[in-house]
């Protein structure tokens, strides 16, 4: 069963395609190929700049001492052709004086610019580790606000990338893609300041090229756009398939799938391989392209400088040291044709952590909202109507109320509503009409937290965190004392299997439980929701997925934990409901039948057939209690009573 099954209720999901794309016009995209979320992005998003500026502005002085060093940086290597040809020109004219001046010169500049060149990597590398820090911290922090209906609308693993490497994509764009970007910008001015100073007319001939560089490049990005997007898609194809083969490697063996599962990847995985090697090619193609524009550039200044030198126009020094110029000329440029793609796959990963970020919970604390330090426990639905989609009800018109202590089973066939139902109470969602009260106030202005510290929920896959079994039980209140853990753990009958294991209570859990088995893993559930000491406790198919012995332990833990709370149990078994206060039927989002085990079996109407079905599959071994453990008075036959 999935964790909530209202988006089954009424059997509205399959109306007019998935109701996820109909709630939020600007939540994450996806598609079956993952494309609409691998599109690169623009060069520039002034709009993501100035968003995530703000996480820079705590480090903005060392940002601009980092920018100051750049600067430096630039100065210095562009300054060194210019000492090159001071040397040159001593040489040529035996002035031991200016060799000696000159030399000295050209030391300090690489000793200037090797310090500047150290302070910008390690000032870029200090804002950038904090600006990941505070980033990732703030996306953690958002997204564990964010409502259910987001992680209903949106995949874990694209939830994930965008805290993982969408944050890490901003991090270079901040801090050393800027600053880059800022370094070769300021080189290729001061290469073309000093490439007209050293000669006009060869710097001319210099940027004539550049015309045949900018409309090469132009050609370049249109194929390489396209290239390195598909790379992008053929990759996350590849990693969903990877991610769906082991999520279910159970299944796939149990079903002997594992050559058909291969060949399939086999496939994906040679998609990516030929988006790979197309986009390996154009990035292979570039650099040599650029390298053959610098050629004929230097070429030709060679052939016009020498020419100048033959005449007498100019000195052999000013021509080295234009050459020299030239390569630092050119160096930016190639830089900045990297640059380009990275630029592109940050802007896109900033405005999908924007989005996130600008992602609103669908309900908040209301401003006078209260605390609620203690409650009874009655808790009443005053005419309640929900809706996922418009026009799709999932519940209608629900007017129930329960007094405090007492327990309420929920009946129904899959998609009626059962947990739907209860995910009101917590506050899930909110109600779309009418209202839940809980000891009289409406849940809409209790705070969330309070509200929440009141109420335990015990699902059908019991979700256990990675660290000990200790840590687990008080998960809910981490300040328990070891005394309360173990008499949590005793009351749910799991102390005995705890003790059991090789550290006890110190246990390290795996994955999700992982080295525990289904009945243990609910078990731990059981004593974590009685620890926290809630005053309502929610039961979701809690004893669906255990086997009859641990069923029977279950029993005898649910006695214990329903004890003086007011209790909502959903459960497909009868044997785990049949002792409810009340037992409510659900059909299609609306309350058809409720009261006792007995008067609905009395009244011969829904639960009535319900219960005989279970009876008949007990009866022919085909139910969890095969040995004819459920029987009663159910109109239409007579079997002998036996009670459980």
């Amino acid at each position: 069963m999935a964790y909530w099954s209202g988006g089954s209720a009424g059997g509205w999901s399959n109306q007019g395609g998935h109701w996820n794309n109909q709630l939020r016009p600007n939540t994450l995209e996806r598609s079956t190929d993952g494309s609409s979320d691998e599109e690169l992005g623009s060069v520039y998003n002034h709009r993501v700049v100035m968003r995530l500026s703000k996480f820079v502005a705590p480090y903005r002085w060392r940002l601009f001492f980092a920018a100051f060093a750049t600067l430096a940086f630039a100065f210095a290597t562009r300054s060194m052709p210019l000492a090159v040809e001071g040397l040159l020109r001593g040489a040529e004219n035996k002035d031991a004086g200016a060799i000696n001046a000159w030399g000295w010169f050209y030391l300090a500049l690489a000793a200037a610019g090797a310090i500047a060149y150290f302070t910008q990597l390690w000032q870029t590398g200090w804002i950038g580790h904090r600006l990941l820090l505070g980033l990732r911290k703030d996306m953690f922090a958002h997204l564990q606000k964010l409502s259910l209906r987001f992680y209903d609308n949106n995949e874990v693993g694209r939830v994930m990338s965008r805290i993982t490497s969408d944050v890490t994509a901003l991090q270079d764009l901040m801090t050393s893609g800027f600053l880059t970007i800022l370094g070769d910008i300021a080189g290729i001015s001061l290469s073309i300041f000093f490439l007209l100073y050293f000669d006009v007319r060869l710097a001319l001939v210099t940027f004539s090229v550049v015309p045949i560089l900018v409309i090469a490049m132009a050609i370049w990005q249109s194929y390489s756009r396209r290239a390195f997007t598909r790379v992008r898609q053929a990759i996350a194809i590849v990693n969903s398939n990877l991610q769906e083969n082991v999520s279910g490697v159970r299944v796939i063996q149990s079903l002997s799938r594992e050559d058909e599962n291969a060949r399939r990847f086999d496939s994906v995985n040679q998609q990516n391989l030929h988006a790979t090697i197309d986009a390996g090619r154009l990035s292979a193609a570039v650099m040599p392209a650029v390298e053959i524009i610098v050629a004929l550039a230097m070429s030709l200044v060679i052939a016009y400088g020498g020419y100048r030198v033959l005449n007498g126009k100019m000195g052999v020094a000013a021509l080295v040291g234009f050459a020299l110029q030239l390569q630092l000329f050119f160096d930016p440029v190639r830089d900045l044709v990297l640059q380009y793609t990275q630029l592109q796959r940050a802007m896109a990963g900033g405005e999908r952590v924007i989005e996130v970020l600008d992602t609103k919970p669908d309900f908040e604390d209301a401003p006078d909202a209260v605390d609620i330090p203690d409650i009874e426990g009655r808790v009443d639905f005053n005419h309640v109507t929900f809706r996922y989609v418009d026009e799709v009800p999932v519940l209608t018109d629900i007017d129930l109320h329960v007094r405090p202590g007492e327990t309420i089973a929920f009946v129904g066939q899959t998609g009626a509503g059962k947990t739907t139902l209860t995910s009101l109470i917590s506050r899930f969602y909110d109600v779309s009409e009418g209202s839940i009260t809980v000891d009289g106030i409406d849940v809409r202005q209790i705070t969330h937290a309070s509200l929440s510290r009141r109420m335990g929920l015990v699902l059908q896959e019991p979700f256990l965190f990675s660290g000990t079994v200790k840590e687990n039980i008080a998960y809910g209140r981490p300040e328990a004392k070891d005394d309360e853990i173990e008499a949590a753990a005793k009351a749910v009958g799991a102390h005995d299997f705890v003790t059991r294991l090789e550290d006890g209570y110190d246990t390290y859990l795996h994955e999700r439980g992982g080295n525990l088995s289904q009945g243990q893993r609910q078990l731990i559930s059981f004593a974590r929701a009685i620890i926290a000491q809630p005053r309502i406790l929610i039961l979701d198919e809690a004893t669906a997925s255990v086997d009859t012995q641990t069923e029977v332990i279950v029993q005898r833990a649910l006695k214990t934990l329903l004890v003086g709370r007011t209790s909502f149990v959903i459960a497909h078994r009868l044997s785990t409901i049949r002792n409810a206060d009340r037992i409510i039927v659900l059909e299609h989002g609306r309350i058809i039948e409720q009261g006792t085990h007995d008067e609905l079996l009395a009244l011969g109407g829904r639960y009535a057939n319900l219960y005989r079905m279970t009876y008949e599959q007990h009866a022919n071994g085909t139910g969890a209690h095969a040995n004819g453990h459920e029987r009663a008075q159910v109109p239409g036959f007579d079997p002998s009573p036996q009670p459980i």
